[in-house]
């Protein structure tokens, strides 16, 4: 059971990632996060030394979140190729499920951070690089067990999914119309049976 300490700071910690996935982190000052914590600027330093340190480690949690979904979904999934379209499905509803609210933290904080927040851009790094990994893997895999294709370069799916599923919520974020990130779905579906699949 935690503590009172351990609880309240998870409630910043959650609070803060919604909160700074919307408006992002120079679009969020303290005193939004104290309105959406219900806490007092020293209540929130009680826990954490700066905003940066505040930002770094909702960003974590946000990206531990989203990750967490797609190991899940790899996980129920047999064979390559379903694990693939697994990946994909978990994407598609990320926008409902997801309990960060605010859509795809990874694309939304490297947009932000790409210039102006080197230590939040590394982290960015760094989940992407666990997610392009994750999905390289189980290309990898599916080359092994041959239900890939072995002429199917496993890092460059990693990027044609990521960047056409990113791209997408960036559109149905844009217009309001999840009609893109089903036009991407779908493509993305048709490419893993009739591309990858020998």
């Amino acid at each position: 059971m935690m503590s009172k300490a351990q609880e309240t700071r998870s409630r910043i910690i959650e609070k803060s990632a919604s909160l700074f996935n919307m408006q992002g982190y120079s679009g969020a000052s303290m005193s939004d996060v104290m309105k959406v914590t219900g806490l007092k600027k020293g209540g929130i330093y009680n826990h954490f030394k700066s905003k940066d340190d505040l930002a770094l480690t909702a960003f974590d949690f946000a990206a531990e979140q989203a990750s967490r979904r797609y190991i899940d979904a790899v996980k129920k999934s047999r064979g390559a190729i379903a694990k693939l379209h697994a990946i994909i499905a978990t994407f598609y509803t990320s926008i409902d499920e997801l309990q960060i609210a605010g859509g795809c933290p990874l694309m939304n904080t490297a947009i932000e951070s790409d210039d102006t927040h080197p230590a939040l851009r590394d982290r960015v790094q760094q989940a992407m690089t666990r997610w392009r990994g994750l999905i390289a893997r189980v290309v990898s895999q599916g080359i092994k067990t041959g239900e890939i294709r072995a002429s199917v370069n496993p890092e460059a799916v990693a990027t044609i999914l990521i960047s056409t599923l990113e791209g997408a919520l960036m559109m149905t974020k844009l217009y309001g119309d999840r009609t893109y990130l089903e036009h991407a779905k779908t493509h993305l579906e048709e490419y893993l049976d009739e591309s990858l699949s020998t």
